[in-house]
């Protein structure tokens, strides 16, 4: 590898540890990033995967205060992800190049228009759990996070903005908090879905080093930039960009 793609491949690792640790949009750098040094897209797909588990480890060192008091919570949903991203590595390797390409900006696309709505989706919740006179059954989440992890297994692009998104309806706490868990949870599918590929996928393990170490970077710093942005513009800042990179992949499916 030469140094032109040595040094775009460690800018993009800062930048996508920093948007995957404040938005779940890393692969908006990283994975463009790594078909403009050359690898075909499966190559660059399962390396990318590979690369950008960095981004939760970042993430976890940098978000210490926000999981205080999330180990039960935090356990289940990466043991839930962990099972999706299982299933999701298996259908990628099983399945032929390129059908993931048509499937994921509309799952990029529906993540980002919940996050929009998701005050609005909150006060139905609530309304309807008073009217019932119970809690929010978990069995919903329980399937939308294995769905996510599939998900993030099998492609990955913006499977936080899927998980803020999921995570945003069904609780109610502060944006860094729910985004310090999100990292956990998207972070345990990237590790199981990793695992596989480094076995029976074209990993490219020096542009995955690479890539890996400016996302560590970029992902330590992430949540303090979190804890100072104002919460809404910043979730509609995530849900636009995830509209961008959804209509992005689109053109590049289709063309």
């Amino acid at each position: 590898m030469g140094a032109g793609a040595t040094a775009l491949l460690l800018l993009a690792g800062v930048a996508s540890g920093l948007a995957g640790s404040v938005a779940g949009l890393a692969s908006l750098f990283s994975y463009p990033a790594l078909l403009a040094v050359g690898l075909p897209p499966v190559a660059a797909n399962v390396t990318n995967t590979v690369a950008l588990f960095s981004t939760t480890v970042g993430a976890a060192a940098g978000s210490r205060a926000e999981l205080r008091g999330q180990r039960r919570r935090t356990v289940r949903l990466v043991a839930l992800a962990a099972v999706g991203g299982t299933l999701g590595a298996a259908l990628l390797l099983s399945t032929p190049e390129g059908v993931f390409e048509l499937v994921v900006p509309w799952l990029i696309a529906l993540g980002s228009v919940l996050l929009l709505a998701r005050d609005r989706l909150r006060a139905l919740a609530d309304r309807r759990a008073m009217a019932a006179g119970t809690a929010p059954r978990g069995a919903p989440l329980t399937v939308a996070v294995v769905l996510i992890g599939l998900y993030a297994g099998y492609f990955g692009a913006a499977a936080g903005v899927l998980m803020l998104a999921v995570l945003s309806v069904s609780a109610t706490e502060p944006l860094a908090v729910t985004n310090a868990v999100k990292n956990l949870a998207t972070g345990g599918a990237n590790l199981v879905a990793a695992i596989g590929y480094a076995f029976w996928a074209p990993v490219d393990w020096t542009a995955a080093a690479v890539l890996a170490c400016g996302a560590l970077a970029g992902s330590w710093t992430g949540p303090a930039l979190v804890r100072r942005l104002p919460e809404r513009p910043l979730r509609v800042a995530i849900a636009l960009a995830g509209l961008g990179l959804a209509a992005h992949l689109w053109l590049t499916a289709v063309h």
